[in-house]
């Protein structure tokens, strides 16, 4: 039997205590961590540069960030995983201090485009405040940050060529509004890479009550196999979904507040590893797809 689905009010209320949540993690975080009693999408490890490098980013992409763009809020790396190609627009959901945005703006170049969505404020007078130290680093005029929701994101039809997202999405109210959103703005062909926190199985209700469980993409987060219903719903195809139970294993080795306050909720011998993962999702829009009255070009 599925769950009832939240009411507007709900809804809304949701939004808000994550927005609240992300607004102070933009005023109080450091240009390497979040600020103590601030859990993150990831957590608040002491390197948030180590982690990234854990999850794959390069030496080379972190030291040519804008001061402060790293805030340790990954569990992936969706730039790497979308393979992107000079001249493409790419699309980054939840983007915060424009962590992914940066590096994603160099893979395109000087011909592509990266635009970054966030809701929160906060989050996005700090990724613009970062585009000069960008442009200054890179000579490229080829990022941009627009207030708005995930689901219901400020982009055209078919307009992009991949979206990416970085442990965000489970912070929606509605996430299947988010992956049909997604389909909409992706040109045919367009693809799909987002790392994201999810269950392996149901967690315990005590940390579903957690607050900080929320803004930490935890209690959100939705099973393995709800995610690829979801996906599927919207209308993408060549769904890939790849469990990372390694990333929560580097959480709990940097000691995150979040991971183990969950862990004594857990049942007695359970691991956190045994409930939550990082997953990675692939996926296409099919070429040719009709968008609206209109056939797109393939």
């Amino acid at each position: 039997m599925n769950a009832p689905l939240p009411t507007e009010l709900q809804t809304d209320s949701l939004r808000q205590l994550v927005r609240e949540g992300y607004a102070k993690i933009a005023q109080e975080t450091s240009a390497a961590c979040c600020s103590p009693g601030v859990s993150c999408c990831g957590s608040a490890p002491q390197d948030a540069d180590k982690l990234a490098r854990e999850l794959g980013y390069t030496v080379e992409e972190l030291k040519a960030l804008p001061e402060g763009a790293n805030m340790g809020l990954s569990c992936g790396n969706p730039a790497a995983l979308a393979a992107l190609k000079p001249g493409e627009v790419v699309l980054d959901l939840g983007s915060g201090g424009g962590f992914d945005v940066f590096i994603a703006g160099r893979k395109v170049g000087a011909t592509g485009r990266a635009i970054g969505v966030d809701m929160t404020p906060e989050m996005l007078g700090k990724a613009r405040r970062n585009i000069a130290g960008y442009r200054k680093e890179t000579g490229l005029e080829n990022v941009e940050f627009r207030l708005g929701e995930i689901e219901h994101l400020p982009v055209a039809d078919h307009s992009v060529d991949a979206i990416i997202s970085n442990c965000v999405i489970n912070l929606s109210p509605d996430k299947a509004q988010v992956w049909r959103e997604m389909a909409r703005a992706l040109k045919p062909g367009g693809r799909v890479a987002v790392s994201d926190m999810a269950l392996v199985k149901p967690l315990p209700p005590e940390v579903l009550k957690i607050v900080e469980a929320l803004v930490g993409c935890v209690a959100g987060a939705v099973l393995v196999s709800k995610t690829g219903q979801m996906v599927r719903e919207a209308g993408l195809t060549d769904i890939v979904l790849k469990v990372k139970s390694d990333y929560i294993d580097a959480m709990l080795n940097f000691e995150d507040p979040l991971y183990k306050k969950i862990i004594e909720l857990l049942p007695v011998g359970a691991k956190t590893s045994d409930y939550i993962t990082s997953l990675e999702v692939q996926a296409l829009k099919p070429k040719g797809e009709c968008c609206g009255n209109d056939c797109c070009e393939s």
